[in-house]
């Protein structure tokens, strides 16, 4: 089983650098940063498995709300690094211009060596959606689409594309991903209700792996099998997609935790430390049970 982290780095904590190189020390697999691009003053907690972590009393944490740009804090992580695999957990896709975004992460695979892993999201907050130009109802919509113009941008020499959304002439764009046909796409929804549904189509359409929060390996094993099924009827091949846990839930031991997940069918666990956690002592701790247990 591959260990993650997911660190919410801010200027609170220890520099990226620093903790990019614990982590690699204390042997993760790969690191995992989130995104949110501004948080409104007047935001409403997400209906999800994963509010009851993160907004405690129904309010967004002062921590919450100062996540700083994940690509550019990746890069550091990457400089500082040789091995660790540099994750987005997850990127907001729809809040992006998906040119750009497209080069930037191309940019960062190319100069760490192949090393990144786009985790992709659409966003669950609305007042966020709202605030960066995206309508929260189609947000996933446009998601599918920015990946599908990105994957363009990062396969073909020339590049043209003509959507709802994104419309681009004959173009190139330059460097290319350094992993081939472009870094793995996790799609990173889902877990619980209609959300999950959407998620695992999403994965057999278009993504490398789907990383769904805090879902119980009970729920997984029906799930994959849904998705086993997708996979057939798009004629991918179920066997070659990553399955990724963020936020795992811990039950008895943690080589009963491993256990059950590898026997649901998942390839990487992540466990979260938000910046009060994202300690030395923190990241030793996750690393003494999980990595060296």
């Amino acid at each position: 089983m591959k260990i993650g982290i997911g660190a919410f780095i801010d200027e609170s904590t220890q520099p990226p650098d620093v903790i990019g190189r614990l982590c690699e020390e204390l042997g993760f697999e790969s690191i995992w940063l989130p995104e949110h691009p501004v948080m409104p003053i007047a935001t409403r907690p997400p209906e999800s498995s994963v509010s009851g972590r993160v907004f405690e009393n129904q309010q967004v944490p002062e921590w919450y709300t100062r996540i700083p740009d994940p690509f550019i804090t990746l890069m550091a992580v990457a400089a500082a690094t040789k091995r660790i695999k540099l994750g987005t957990g997850v990127c907001l896709v729809p809040e992006h211009e998906p040119i750009t975004l497209a080069k930037t992460i191309a940019t960062l695979d190319l100069f760490s060596g192949g090393r990144f892993q786009f985790g992709i999201g659409a966003g669950g907050i609305r007042e966020e959606s709202e605030a960066m130009g995206v309508d929260f109802r189609r947000r996933w919509v446009m998601t599918r689409e920015y990946i599908r113009a990105m994957k363009e941008l990062w396969t073909r020499a020339e590049s043209q594309f003509e959507g709802e959304f994104v419309r681009f002439p004959l173009l190139k764009s330059l460097p290319k991903p350094l992993q081939k046909p472009h870094p793995p796409i996790h799609i990173g929804a889902g877990g619980i209700g209609p959300s999950s549904a959407r998620a695992l189509r999403d994965t057999a359409a278009l993504g490398d792996g789907w990383a769904p929060v805090a879902v119980a390996p009970i729920q997984l094993k029906q799930d994959l099998a849904a998705l086993k099924e997708l996979c057939a009827n798009a004629g991918r091949d179920f066997s070659r997609i990553e399955i990724t846990i963020f936020m795992p839930i811990e039950s008895g031991t943690p080589q009963d935790t491993i256990r059950a997940y590898q026997e649901a069918g998942a390839h990487r666990l992540v466990f979260t430390l938000f910046a009060p956690q994202l300690t030395e002592t923190g990241l030793k701790d996750v690393a003494r049970r999980y990595v060296r247990g």
